[in-house]
């Protein structure tokens, strides 16, 4: 796909710029959302990873929802949300959505009555395919199920997952967010979101979108297309890692618990087994010293890298309960069941072996260091 790299589109006349920027004619405006003929190859390509009838794409995942959920809840209205969601997510939920006179309700997913009894009346409800940090599965297909009974939309953070692992469209949900910058990109050197959902839900993204800005540029675009080429490639080489990983922490003394929907025998085994095709290349593990264990591990990495984001060819940690989810008080990341030695792991394409040797003697080291 060529790159448009450009803001702005030339007119003959104006009464043909009018009937464009209008609608009433096809054509291209200004790169604010009225469309980019890159931009809409890549909406076209994660409408047809995801199932859905439509995409819109925006300049971050960020951005991506905070469109969606103020295009559906206005002021007086109530959302309710899981409350294990990503930290920048409860951010937006708890400190400015409510300055705008919508509130939210967190709720266990896992209680369906619960669940069930807070839609009532609900502008949205909204969900992580697999949660950020605690890799939990939710139970999709009861979810949209609920969602659809009370007549509320379905929204769902599927960054986790991919379109590759699963597709939230085709179990119900509405509306599928991206955080583009992660397995979609696939190598740490751009940001972008997407929204996948109907026509008609496009058509008011778009809308949404021209009067707020946070629209994605063509080059974010054309990168998203060439990390979407090796997409399978890179979920199959993450996946078998990091169950390789996975399985190398859950012998080790020093790690209390490890979280990975591809273990055997774990509490979302089962689960990830029927929603997801892999399980994955994120996963977290409690050790046992705590913040200052938990630091040190990070700390002697070396093949890894400590480091935001995710998705990326390089394995990068993170100390959730001081990086990512530091907008959540004590109570809250208790709530969420984020302790304060919880280690976010988001595997690369490194070589499996090497992955294990440097997490063996990073343990080894912040255990010599306790």
């Amino acid at each position: 796909m060529p790159l448009y790299q450009t803001a702005t589109w030339r007119f003959d006349t104006t009464r043909q710029f009018a009937d464009v920027i209008s609608g009433q004619a096809e054509g291209y405006v200004y790169g604010r959302g009225y469309g980019n003929p890159t931009v809409g190859a890549f909406e076209k390509v994660m409408a047809s990873l995801e199932g859905t009838e439509a995409a819109f794409a925006f300049a971050s995942g960020s951005a991506a929802i905070h469109a969606v959920v103020t295009m559906l809840a206005s002021a007086g209205q109530r959302i309710v949300a899981s409350r294990n969601l990503y930290g920048g997510t409860v951010s937006l939920f708890q400190r400015h959505l409510p300055r705008m006179g919508v509130q939210v309700q967190f709720v266990d997913v896992e209680d369906s009555e619960a669940v069930v009894q807070a839609l009532d009346g609900a502008a949205l409800f909204y969900v992580e395919t697999i949660s950020n940090p605690h890799v939990a599965v939710a139970d999709l297909p009861r979810l949209a199920a609920a969602c659809a009974e009370a007549g509320v939309p379905g929204v769902i953070d599927n960054t986790f997952a991919s379109p590759y692992l699963c597709n939230p469209s085709q179990l119900g949900f509405d509306y599928v967010v991206h955080s583009a910058t992660k397995y979609l990109g696939g190598h740490s050197d751009l940001l972008g979101g997407v929204v996948c959902c109907t026509d008609e839900g496009r058509t008011r993204l778009r809308s949404h979108s021209l009067d707020l800005g946070g629209a994605m540029q063509p080059f974010e675009a054309w990168l998203c297309l060439r990390g979407l080429a090796t997409l399978e490639l890179r979920m199959e080489r993450h996946s078998a890692t990091a169950s390789n990983l996975a399985a190398f922490l859950v012998a080790s003394p020093s790690v209390g618990a490890v979280h990975y929907p591809g273990l055997d025998g774990g509490r979302f085994s089962v689960r990830a087994k029927s929603l997801l095709r892999l399980p994955g290349g994120m996963l977290a593990f409690e050790h046992v010293g705590g913040y200052e264990a938990s630091a040190a591990v990070c700390d002697s990495l070396r093949v890894a890298w400590i480091g935001a984001s995710l998705g990326g060819a390089h394995t990068l940690v993170a100390h959730p309960a001081s990086t990512t989810h530091r907008q959540l008080d004590a109570a809250s990341r208790q709530a969420a069941g984020i302790s304060d030695g919880l280690i976010r792991v988001s595997v690369g394409l490194e070589d499996s072996a090497d992955l294990m040797a440097d997490f063996s003697g990073a343990l080894s080291a912040a255990g010599a260091s306790g």
